[in-house]
């Protein structure tokens, strides 16, 4: 009876005369746009970053893949986490260890320095994601949550979307340091104002942890997102035994930890979520999407600033209306699934995401600028109208004791999936560039390199539509989800 009185409080939460939502949402919300601003903050800041601190593109990168490695590491301990301390403690805490590292970056002597600081940034933004998710559910029922996870996405999506505009005028007209000071401030706001007027929700049950499968999935979450990241450094790219040792190993890893949660009675990360159908699909949507977005926001970048010949600033503005759009119609997302359900969004805008990748797989030097503009809108807008609504009707389908592990492992493979995407996706380009200039006349040339990066860039959309085109078919299987404690009070 008790774990039933439980539930229903958390269902009705929202409609509590005596719980007060808007100052939750505002902390939350408002720490977690700057946090989450920093995953694509720095992209189109990397070329200046290798100019002031004379390194090269592989050392550079790790500002990315380094981020996204300390998340994919730490993301699998929040389901403990959540159960272990207050909401308030976790939020405080993780924004006071972002604000830290964002002072780190800002004063930053040395590269050195600089990736110490983002990499202490990660480990707020990898466990902020994780609080957000976990107490909307806690808070609203499901009937409502569309247009709350709308709202949600119009943080999740447009932060890292709206990162490559400002980090380009940012970059031209201030430096880079102005990255993260302008940051500063707004953190300290968020961790001063979650002080004062965050409540907690949830129940504080302190499970203990099994040190055997945080160990696990250290070694699986890491070695993946290592390895994969590698690839792109050697010649040999996949073939080199760093990489593919560090793959393997990583996914060895995965596979004793998934058999090792299903023994224990408070797993780390519970991996039953995975026989709930709609939850699976959605987190497979849900990982070709973060494929789909990581990898635009570096490639397109490149492809602006190397062949196009335009500034960082100019690159920015360009990506700048996909990104509003993205951000805009992410409420509007949310409202529309809690009206139609998912089917009507999702399958209409996976095949507007499959002949965008056709599309950019056309591109080249004189492709017009106003078609780069137009097809980035059409993704940004075909992601807004997949993203949340998946993850909220894949979430929608577990039962209220698996929430925290639900969120837990779909930001996991967030930054599991961006950093993969954006590895492989590299890999591709810098294979096919080579490739093609060994066999130019003239390979030193700025025609025939311009030329190379064009190809590579048609071959990762292409492989990016197939890519897409899984997720297609995949859509034609989602249907509205109906939540577990539902069917199992009716049945």
């Amino acid at each position: 009876m008790e774990g039933n009185t439980t539930e229903e409080q958390y269902e009705f939460l929202a409609d509590d005369p005596n719980f007060s939502v808007k100052p939750v949402m505002f902390s939350l919300i408002i720490g977690a746009f700057f946090a989450i601003l920093n995953e694509t903050l720095l992209n189109i800041a990397l070329t200046s970053l290798m100019e002031v601190f004379e390194i090269n593109a592989p050392t550079v990168q790790w500002m990315v893949t380094g981020f996204m490695l300390i998340m994919g590491i730490l993301i699998p301990v929040s389901a403990f986490l959540l159960q272990t301390f207050t909401t308030r403690q976790m939020f405080i805490g993780t924004m006071s260890i972002f604000t830290i590292g964002t002072v780190l970056c800002a004063v930053a002597p040395t590269f050195s320095f600089l990736l110490a600081g983002r990499l202490i940034q990660a480990v707020g933004t990898g466990l902020l994601i994780p609080i957000i998710f976990n107490t909307f559910l806690l808070i609203f029922p499901p009937e409502r949550r569309g247009s709350v996870m709308g709202l949600v996405g119009l943080v999740i999506m447009f932060a890292p979307a709206i990162g490559p505009t400002l980090s380009g005028i940012i970059v031209e007209y201030l430096g880079w340091r102005f990255l993260f000071i302008t940051v500063i401030p707004f953190a300290v706001f968020s961790i001063l104002f979650g002080y004062k007027y965050l409540r907690n929700v949830g129940e504080v049950t302190k499970p203990k942890i099994d040190l055997l499968s945080l160990l696990l999935s250290t070694v699986g979450f890491g070695g993946v997102v290592l390895g994969f990241s590698f690839a792109g450094e050697g010649e040999a790219g996949f073939l080199e035994p760093q990489v593919f040792s560090f793959i393997i190993a990583g996914a060895l890893s995965l596979v004793f930890f998934t058999l090792r949660q299903l023994k224990l009675d408070d797993p780390l990360l519970d991996v039953r979520v995975f026989k709930y159908p709609m939850y699976s699909i959605a987190l497979v949507m849900f990982i070709i999407v973060m494929m789909s977005m990581f990898s635009s926001e570096i490639i397109l970048p490149m492809f602006m600033q190397g062949p196009l010949a335009l500034t960082a600033a100019t690159a920015g503005l360009i990506l700048l209306p996909g990104a509003l759009l993205n951000g805009l119609m992410s409420p509007v997302m949310g409202k529309l699934f809690d009206k139609f359900g998912p089917r009507r969004l999702i399958i209409p805008a996976a095949f507007v995401l499959t002949l965008t990748m056709f599309s950019l797989s056309q591109v080249g030097t004189n492709t017009p600028i106003y078609i780069i503009v137009i097809t980035y809108m059409f993704l940004m807008l075909s992601v807004s109208a997949i993203m949340m609504p998946a993850q909220t009707n894949g979430l929608n389908q577990l039962p209220k004791r698996l929430y925290p592990h639900g969120t837990a492992i779909m930001n996991t493979l967030q930054p599991v999936s961006g950093a993969i995407g954006v590895s492989v996706f590299i890999s591709i380009l810098t294979s096919r560039e080579e490739s093609f200039l060994q066999n130019a006349e003239n390979p030193a040339s700025e025609s025939a390199m311009t030329q190379a990066t064009v190809a590579g860039v048609e071959l990762v959309y292409f492989v990016a539509f197939a890519v897409a085109l899984l997720g297609f078919v995949l859509s034609l299987f989602v249907k509205r989800a109906r939540p577990s404690d539902v069917s199992e009070a009716s049945s």
